[in-house]
């Protein structure tokens, strides 16, 4: 971990007011996106409840729809924290030399680039297993099918 944090104080030295403001945009749009596939997951789940409560899935599935359950409120809590961290920048571009606001700004910018990256890769994680999961009980229902 020291070593991420490490890369990340050198990397917030170089770190330009443009650059922050087209990363915070980034992480908006992906996060703005990952919140309508979460919608999309939920649609899904309802589609596929009586198979995934089936005893032989049942606890898979409890645990990837509550990791995703925590993932939704994830979600809401950082994009909130993006739009406020946006709202700062304005510290940046006053022109007036406020250096330990700035550092300031620029350390929570390289946490949420932690934060952020952890996130979503967490999140593809928890999209493929969840993609795994109902793709067998499409496998499982299609077998069946054919038995009958």
């Amino acid at each position: 971990m020291k070593t991420k944090q490490a890369k990340v104080k050198k990397y917030e030295a170089w770190l330009s007011t443009e650059t922050m403001h087209k990363g915070s945009l980034k992480w908006l749009s992906e996060l703005r996106f990952a919140k309508d596939e979460q919608l999309f997951f939920d649609d899904l789940i309802k589609s596929y409840t009586l198979q995934l409560i089936d005893s032989k899935h049942f606890l898979r599935s409890k645990k990837i729809i509550d990791r995703l359950s925590i993932q939704q409120k994830e979600t809401e809590i950082l994009i909130n924290t993006i739009i406020n961290h946006e709202k700062g920048l304005k510290i940046m571009v006053d022109g007036i030399n406020q250096l330990k606001e700035e550092n300031a700004y620029k350390k929570e910018h390289g946490k949420l680039i932690l934060k952020v990256s952890r996130f979503l890769e967490d999140y593809r994680t928890l999209k493929s297993q969840l993609f795994e999961l109902i793709k067998s009980i499409i496998k499982e229902g299609k077998q069946k099918r054919l038995l009958q």
